[in-house]
């Protein structure tokens, strides 16, 4: 497990909190904790997921405030996608202009996330659902969030969620990456074809091991965490050597990662 250190600590201040990497499978392991032990389902942490991101995007990302802004929320059908359609949502009730662009056509949307697209279309947000096509082309916009894939993907993206990546890439808005960026394994930080380019990525309760490989830099860009409530106790148990709560003092931390080479398949966690 990687240990990197926030660059907001001030001198004379107490010390930053180290901050863990986890792998896929502890992430999987604090969702089964939250759901089974504590009673959190997973549509509540979906809605702690969004706001967080689309309260950093008003903190961080959008400098005039997120009134009139353009967002493009690239949704797949899993738990990024929701996570993507729960920000657009606060982020239209903020002023912005957001466009859910869907991977699937809405019918093949099930479970949470298909609650989540309800929700938008409810609002009457856009909600495109291209044809795919080497030429696709994305509408103009200020700001793209990749929600296309969780970090229980692997390998290299397919269909039109490897269209939506190729155009986001080429689209020349900034990307926030949810979690860490489509078409990069969340653990052992293997770079797909194709994968999003990231200016920024907001990864959710903890950083996933594959965000702090030396290639991972390439697409990932600036690395901050978010807190999403999940108790210190889960992480712990789930496997994360935490010497104290982190978000006492902020909800959003800067990880600088201590980039490593990307492990072999006999030393992933």
């Amino acid at each position: 497990m990687t240990v990197a250190t926030t660059t907001t600590s001030t001198e004379g201040a107490m010390p930053a909190p180290r901050i863990p990497a986890v792998s896929a499978d502890e992430m999987a392991e604090v969702d089964r904790l939250m759901r089974d032990d504590l009673g959190v389902e997973p549509l509540q942490l979906m809605e702690s997921a969004g706001f967080a991101i689309s309260d950093f995007c008003r903190q961080h990302l959008l400098a005039g405030g997120p009134t009139g802004a353009r967002i493009l929320a690239l949704a797949g059908t899993g738990g990024n996608g929701g996570d993507a359609m729960v920000a657009a949502r606060w982020l239209a009730g903020w002023g912005a202009l957001p466009t859910v662009v869907l991977s699937k056509p809405a019918s093949d949307y099930a479970g949470i996330a298909a609650h989540q697209l309800a929700t938008v279309q409810r609002m009457g947000l856009p909600i495109l659902h291209p044809a795919g096509g080497e030429e696709l082309s994305l509408p103009p916009a200020d700001l793209i969030l990749d929600g296309l894939l969780g970090f229980s993907a692997h390998g290299d993206p397919r269909g039109l969620v490897g269209t939506l990546i190729e155009a986001a890439n080429a689209h020349g808005a900034s990307v926030l990456a949810i979690d860490q960026p489509s078409g990069l394994d969340a653990t052992t930080g293997a770079i797909g074809t194709p994968c999003i380019r990231a200016e920024t990525t907001l990864t959710l309760a903890l950083p996933k091991s594959g965000l702090g490989t030396v290639r991972s830099a390439a697409v990932t860009g600036a690395i901050w965490v978010a807190d999403i409530g999940v108790p210190t106790t889960i992480l712990r148990r789930a496997g994360a050597d935490l010497d104290r709560p982190l978000f006492a003092t902020d909800r959003f931390l800067e990880w600088t990662a201590e980039r490593r080479p990307r492990p072999t398949s006999s030393s992933v966690p």
